[in-house]
């Protein structure tokens, strides 16, 4: 379900694809296309070609908010909404001969949107993990004595020092590590899992 609502947005811009390209008639630009699937000039939905358009252009508008709920970047959703504004504008306010070049551009900005979005998403790929996905549970391995004892790791803090309960060694991080678990535990502290710097 996650997937799913996470991809809104490609589902939405790929639908209004369709819709266009099936249309040739709504859209003449996409005529070549579809007389390259032999639909010539066929209108596959019929009358409610810019109903499905719209309803379409709405879905990725949706998409693209579930998307920056989840990596707070705004770049996505700044192209996004004026765009579909376009395609809105060029529809319902629009009266001249060239209405169905504000659609062409607002299709374009959001072809555009979405390759912000994916690049976001790539960027970010391990930065919008929730905890439940994050390993809380490490076991440390006292270098002095061997002695191993199950912890559970904090979220909040770092865990710089660390006593062993069999050799009372109080333990550091290694050079390199930001803590006890990233040197001396079987899972990393969860920054570090979550792809962010540990203090």
């Amino acid at each position: 379900m996650r997937n799913r609502a996470k991809n809104l947005s490609k589902w939405g811009i790929i639908g209004m694809l369709l819709v266009a390209i099936l249309s040739p008639c709504c859209f003449p630009i996409f005529a070549l296309a579809a007389s390259a699937l032999g639909l010539g000039s066929f209108e596959v939905f019929g009358g409610w070609t810019m109903w499905i358009f719209q309803i379409m252009v709405v879905v990725s508008l949706v998409g693209f908010f579930i998307s920056y709920r989840k990596h707070r970047c705004t770049y996505p959703l700044l192209i996004a909404v004026p765009s579909a504004l376009l395609i809105f504008y060029g529809y319902h306010f629009n009266d001249s001969k060239y209405w169905v070049y504000f659609l062409y551009a607002g299709m374009i900005g959001l072809l555009v949107a979405t390759g912000v979005d994916y690049y976001r998403h790539r960027l970010h790929g391990r930065c919008c993990e929730s905890e439940e996905e994050i390993e809380l549970h490490s076991t440390i391995t006292c270098p002095n004595c061997g002695h191993k004892k199950d912890e559970t790791m904090p979220t909040d803090a770092c865990s710089y020092f660390y006593e062993c309960e069999n050799c009372k060694t109080v333990l550091k991080p290694l050079a390199g590590d930001c803590c006890v678990y990233c040197s001396y535990g079987t899972v990393k502290c969860p920054p570090i899992q979550k792809g962010e710097s540990c203090c």
